[in-house]
C-alpha cells in the first residue's frame, strides 16, 4: 500500500510539474507561430501583389511610350512626307536610336493599301492590302489600335500598334510591329524560385507570351482561366492536384491579363524552416522539462521516503524507549519484591546450616541429606539474586545517562539475558574479551539495547545447533573500541547486504520481524558517535563490528 501511495504521489507530482510547463509552451509556441505565419503569409501574399502590378504598371509603361511615339510622328509630319520612303526611313533610323522595340514602319491609306515602308520585309509586304484584317478594321473604329500576338506574315510571333490620322481630307494610318520579346522580358522577370512562372493571357485565355511551365505560346494555358479577371487579386488554387499561388492582375493598356504562379512550398520555405525550428525548439524544452520533472520528483520522493522513514524510526526508537523503561520500572519492582522473600530464605537457610553443626543432630544419619538440601536453597537463593541484580541493573539503565561503561560487563549481563535460549536451541556462545579494555563514556542501557537485537538476530538466524563469537578488542590507531558479534548461520545475499540497515527491511519471515531493529540499531551507535558495519557472504555467516570512540 505505501509503495502504491508513493508511486500515485510521484505521478501526480510529474503530471502536475508537466501540465503547468508544458500546456504553457505549447500554447505560448502555437501563438507564435501562428502570428508569424499569419504575417509571413500576408507579407508573401503583398509582395505577390505588388511585384504583380510592378510587371503590369512596366508593361502599361511600355505601351503608352509607344503610343506617344507613333501619335507625335504622325502629328507631326503630313501624309505626303511620311509618303517618301527615304524620309520615313531616316525617322525609323532616329527611333531605332532610341528604342530598339520597332521592327518596321507602315503607312497604310484608308483603303488598306501600303503607301511606304520601312523593315526588313519590305518585298513580302510592300503590296499587301490590309483592307480586310481585323486589326485594320478596329483602328479606323477606334483610332488607336494594339493587337494581340499573332504570326502574320512574318510568321514569327509579334503585335502591332497602329494609329489613325484624320489630314483634311486624307485618312491615313501609321502601323508599327512591335518586337514581342520586349514584353516576354518584362514578364519573366517576375517567374521567381525554381517553380515559379509568369505569362499573359488575352481575354480569350490564350497566351501572349511564353510561359515557362504552363503551355507554348498562343495556346491555352495549363492553369486556371483568369480571362475573366478584374483588378488586381492574390489566391491560392488548387489545379490538378496541385496547390499554388496565383497574382493576376490586368493590363490597362490592352485588357491583357498577367498571371504570375508561385510555389508555395518555395515561398513558405522560412516560415516551414521556423516551424520546424519552433517544433525542435519546443521537442527540446519540452524533453529537459521531462527529464527535470522526472529526476527533481525522483529525488523529492527519495528525500521524502527517506524522512518518512527517519520519522518511522525515530518513533519506533521512542516506543521502544518508552516499553524499555516501562519494562525496566516493572523489572524494579519485581527484584525488590522478590529480593526481601529471597533474604528470608537465605537467612533460614543460614540458620539450618548452623544448626547442622549441632551434635545431636551431626550424629542423624539423614545429617549428609540435611547437609546437601540446605547447600541447594543457598545457592538458589545466590541464583535467584543474580537474576534480581540483573533485573535491577536492567531497569537503573532504561533512563539515558552518559555514564562510564565497561563494554565486557555490559555485553556479560547481555549474554546472560540470553543464556536460557541458546541453550535450548543448542547454540553456544563464546566470549573472547580483551581483559584489559578500557572504559568509555556512553549510553550502557542503549548499548546493551544494540548488543541485545544484534544477538538475538544471530540466534534467528542460526535457528539451531551453532556458534557464536562475542569479541572485544581495543584500537589503538584511531583510539577506539570495537565489539565483533559473528555467527556460522546462513549469512547474507550479497545483492540484500546494503540494504539492511533501511528501516522496514528484514530478511525474516512475514510476521516475525519489523526492519527495524538494526535500523534502531544503527541509529543509536551513530548517536553515540561510533558506526557499526557488516560483513556477510552466503552460507558462511554474518559479522557484525561495532566501533565506539574512548571519551
Amino acid at each position: 500500500m505505501e509503495d502504491k501511495y508513493y508511486k500515485k504521489l510521484w505521478w501526480d507530482i510529474i503530471l502536475t510539474t508537466l501540465g503547468f510547463s508544458v500546456i504553457p509552451l505549447f500554447v505560448l509556441g502555437f501563438v507564435i507561430y501562428h502570428q508569424y505565419s499569419v504575417s509571413y503569409s500576408a507579407k508573401i501574399t503583398e509582395s505577390l501583389k505588388t511585384l504583380a502590378e510592378n510587371r503590369v504598371g512596366a508593361i502599361d509603361l511600355f505601351f503608352d511610350e509607344r503610343i506617344s511615339q507613333l501619335t507625335t510622328l504622325a502629328n507631326t509630319n503630313p501624309l505626303n512626307r511620311l509618303r517618301d520612303e527615304d524620309y520615313l526611313n531616316r525617322v525609323f533610323n532616329i527611333i531605332q536610336t532610341r528604342s530598339k522595340s520597332f521592327i518596321d514602319l507602315g503607312i497604310i491609306d484608308e483603303e488598306g493599301n501600303h503607301l511606304a515602308y520601312v523593315g526588313p520585309y519590305y518585298n513580302i509586304l510592300k503590296g499587301v492590302n490590309y483592307k480586310n484584317e481585323e486589326w485594320f478594321n478596329a483602328v479606323m473604329g477606334s483610332g488607336i489600335y494594339i493587337s494581340d500576338i499573332f504570326m502574320g506574315f512574318r510568321k514569327f510571333p509579334h503585335f502591332i500598334i497602329a494609329v489613325l490620322v484624320r489630314e483634311k481630307n486624307n485618312i491615313w494610318i501609321l502601323r508599327a510591329t512591335i518586337n514581342s520579346d520586349i514584353i516576354e522580358n518584362i514578364v519573366h522577370a517576375a517567374q521567381t524560385g525554381k517553380l515559379g512562372d509568369a505569362f499573359i493571357i488575352n481575354r480569350h485565355n490564350i497566351l501572349q507570351t511564353t510561359p515557362r511551365f504552363s503551355g507554348t505560346l498562343l495556346s491555352t494555358p495549363k492553369a486556371p482561366d483568369f480571362a475573366a479577371a478584374t483588378g488586381t487579386k492574390v489566391e491560392e488554387i488548387e489545379y490538378q492536384g496541385k496547390t499554388n499561388l496565383y497574382a493576376t492582375s490586368v493590363i490597362k493598356s490592352k485588357k491583357w491579363v498577367l498571371v504570375i504562379k508561385e510555389d508555395p512550398t518555395e515561398q513558405l520555405t522560412p516560415l516551414l524552416r521556423a516551424r520546424f525550428i519552433t517544433l525542435a525548439i519546443g521537442g527540446a524544452g519540452v524533453l529537459v522539462i521531462i527529464l527535470g520533472a522526472f529526476f527533481s520528483t525522483r529525488a523529492m520522493m527519495q528525500e521524502l521516503v527517506r524522512m518518512e522513514r527517519k520519522k518511522a524510526a525515530s518513533e519506533d526508537l521512542a516506543m521502544q524507549s518508552t516499553k524499555m523503561a516501562a519494562l525496566g520500572k516493572m523489572a524494579a519492582g519485581i527484584a525488590h519484591e522478590i529480593n526481601n522473600p529471597l533474604a528470608v530464605i537465605g537467612e533460614k537457610a543460614g540458620w539450618l546450616k548452623d544448626l547442622l553443626h549441632e551434635e545431636d543432630l551431626a550424629q542423624s544419619p539423614n545429617f549428609q541429606e540435611f547437609a546437601d538440601t540446605v547447600s541447594k536453597i543457598e545457592n538458589h537463593v545466590n541464583r535467584a539474586k543474580k537474576v534480581t541484580h540483573r533485573l535491577l541493573g536492567f531497569a537503573r539503565r532504561m533512563e539515558p545517562v552518559q555514564e562510564r561503561v565497561d563494554l565486557n560487563a555490559v555485553l556479560d549481563d547481555t549474554i546472560g539475558f540470553l543464556e536460557n535460549e541458546a541453550r535450548y536451541r543448542n547454540i553456544d556462545i563464546q566470549t573472547d574479551f580483551d581483559e584489559k579494555l578500557p572504559q568509555t563514556t556512553s549510553d550502557s542501557a542503549q548499548l546493551q539495547q544494540v548488543f541485545l537485537n544484534i544477538l538475538n538476530n544471530a540466534i534467528d538466524a542460526i535457528g539451531k545447533d551453532g556458534e557464536i563469537l562475542v569479541k572485544t578488542s581495543y584500537i589503538a590507531k584511531n583510539n577506539s573500541l570495537a565489539v565483533e558479534v559473528s555467527d556460522n548461520g546462513p549469512g547474507i545475499p550479497k545483492e540484500m547486504l546494503d540494504k539492511i540497515f533501511d528501516p522496514f527491511f528484514t530478511t525474516k519471515e512475514v510476521g516475525k520481524g519489523t526492519g527495524l531493529g538494526l535500523s534502531i540499531s544503527y541509529s543509536i551507535v551513530d548517536k553515540l558517535g561510533g558506526r557499526m558495519m557488516v560483513a556477510s557472504e552466503a552460507g558462511k555467516g554474518t559479522a557484525f563490528t561495532i566501533y565506539l570512540p574512548i571519551r
